[in-house]
Formats: C-alpha cells, structure tokens, sequence
C-alpha cells in the first residue's frame, strides 16, 4: 500500500522529488525504490525531442522559401544589385595604356614621303661621313639617358653601386674609361676595314683589347655589303634632334642602319639590348628626313660581339619592328621635350 501511494506521487507530483528524498520515513524504508524510479524518469524526458511537436506542415513553406533563395532566387541582376546597395556603383576606370600602343601627339612617319631620291649615285662606291657638330639640338644618347624608366635606372645604379664595392671609385672610374676606349677602337677597326679590308684586318688583329672582338663578328661581316655611311652624323630637321650613325649598309641584301655594340656578357635576345633599338629607330627617322642622305632606310641590325671571340648575335630589325620602336622613340622624345 505504501509502494502504490509513493508512486502515484511521483507520477502526480513530479517537481516535488526533492521533498520526498527529506522524510526520514522514505530514506530509511525505501531508499533504492526512490533512486531507481527517479532515475527512469528523468531518463524518459531526456529522450523527448521537442522538434519532433513542431508543426512541420504549418512552417513547410517558410522553411522552403529560407533554405532556397541564395541558390534560386538570386541573378546576375539581383547581385548587381545587392553589390551597388553594399558597396557603391563600381567605377568606371580605364586600364592604363602601354607604351607601345600610346600614340605620340607630334607623330611623324618613319619614312618620309616627300623625299625624292636619285635614280643614279654619283660616288655611290664612297661612304658618307658627316662630322658630327656641337648645336642645340639633343643627341639621341642623351635624350634616352635622361628619359630611362626607374626599372633600368634602379638596375644601373645597383650594378655600379656592386662595382664601386668590387672595385673601389678610381678602379671603376679606370674601368669605365677602359671600356669607352675598347669600343672607340673596336668602332675605329671596323672603319678600317670596311675601307680597305686587308690591310685594316692584319693591323688589327694584332691589338690584343680588340682581337676578341673583331673575332666575334667575322661571321657577320660576310653578310655586310654597299656599306654606304661610316660614323657619319643625321639630324632630324623636323623634330630636331641628331646622333651619330655607326654604320649603314646592306646586311643579307636589306638596307640597314647597323649599331654596334661590345658586351662582356651574352645578349642573345633583342630585349636584352636594353633602349638600343629605340637609338636605331631614332636614327633611321633622321636619316630619311636628313637631306644629306639620298637614300632611305626600312630596317635595322644591332651586332653585339664580346670580348672573348665567342660568336656576335646580330639582332635583325625588320620594318614592321622598326615602326614599333620608332612609336616608341617618339613617345621618349615628348617626354624629354616636356621636362625641357
């Protein structure tokens, strides 16, 4: 009797467990009934779910509508949208023009269409040497100097800064000095032999600072031929700018305008020539806008040759890559005008 009253109790009373557990009568006669009957209820509430008393057929669409609007809903439109509410309408920003594809404001053709030229040369067999004379005008070498991007001339100043450190200031002064007089030689032998050629070659090929590289250009030599300029100054005389003209001839059968350059270092690409190609840009816009010459050029060569007699890469500049550089040319030319 005792037993029924305590569990119908439990089952009307449940809040008041703790009560039950304080009467000295229930502890002392019916301890373990207590604890294993309070266990298996709290053990049946445990198992309840309360998701499961949720009316899931009422709040069907609800769930349906939440879970699917980023998936469906959304469009190109509406997140145009959302991104303008969020972040502002985008901007309209251009990207940046590149160089080469920049059109100069003072453009002037390469090739100059009112220039007549003579169906005869009078001593075509001569080659044309102009002096070079002091003016006003900027020389190409110092119009290119003064406009060098910030890349080259961050990498130039490094590489002197590694030379001084090598070398101490008066042993790259001497060094520097060194080099303009190999090229000045290595220029002068090729002048000699362009003008007579055996004697020039035996002369020559005695000096050890220049035999390296009168070596490494023998192979290019062969193709050289009607040299009609040797170190001979132009001038633009509409764009007044001058230089001076290392050679021009024809190389395999084209008419160029050929720089020559010394390197202790392979250059086995055009990119590796640095601004040169834009120097012979400059120049083949000069000579066919200098009355002096009777004759146009299209094209031209750039020969490194090197020191230790390995073979001189020639780099041939035909005349759709002579107009890119000479765009180019321009665009250094207005630059050094306006800082001017």
């Amino acid at each position: 009797l005792v037993r029924m009253k305590f569990l119908q109790l439990l089952s009307r009373k449940p809040g008041k467990l703790e009560m039950l557990f304080r009467i000295p009568f229930c502890q002392k006669q019916f301890p373990y009934m207590c604890l294993a009957t309070s266990t298996c209820l709290y053990s049946k509430k445990k198992k309840v779910n309360s998701y499961e008393q949720v009316d899931q057929e009422k709040y069907k669409n609800l769930v349906y509508s939440v879970t699917s609007y980023k998936t469906s809903a959304q469009t190109p439109e509406t997140i145009f949208e959302e991104d303008n509410l969020l972040y502002g309408p985008p901007n309209k920003h251009r990207p940046p023009v590149k160089a080469g594809t920049k059109t100069p404001k003072n453009w002037v053709p390469l090739i100059n269409p009112n220039k007549r030229i003579p169906l005869l040369n009078g001593d075509s067999n001569l080659p044309i040497k102009i002096a070079l004379q002091k003016t006003k005008m900027p020389s190409v070498t110092r119009i290119l100097q003064q406009t060098i991007s910030p890349q080259q001339a961050f990498y130039l100043e490094r590489w002197k800064e590694k030379m001084i450190l090598e070398l101490g200031k008066d042993g790259f002064a001497e060094y520097t000095k060194n080099l303009f007089l190999q090229g000045e030689l290595f220029h002068a032998a090729l002048e000699s032999i362009f003008l007579s050629e055996e004697i020039a070659t035996e002369e020559q090929r005695e000096d050890v600072v220049i035999s390296g590289y009168l070596s490494s250009v023998q192979h290019v030599l062969k193709d050289i031929s009607e040299v009609k300029a040797l170190e001979s100054a132009v001038q633009h005389e509409t764009l007044q700018y001058l230089g001076l003209v290392d050679c021009v001839a024809k190389y395999r059968g084209q008419l160029c305008v050929i720089d020559w350059k010394t390197s202790e270092k392979p250059k086995p690409s055009l990119k590796n020539t640095f601004d040169n190609p834009l120097q012979v840009a400059a120049y083949i816009g000069a000579i066919n806008h200098d009355a002096n010459y009777d004759f146009q050029v299209s094209c031209g060569l750039i020969v490194v040759a090197y020191k230790n007699g390995s073979p001189a890469h020639p780099h041939f500049m035909d005349p759709g890559l002579c107009s890119q550089y000479w765009n180019k040319w321009l665009l250094r030319l207005e630059e050094y005008m306006d800082r001017n």
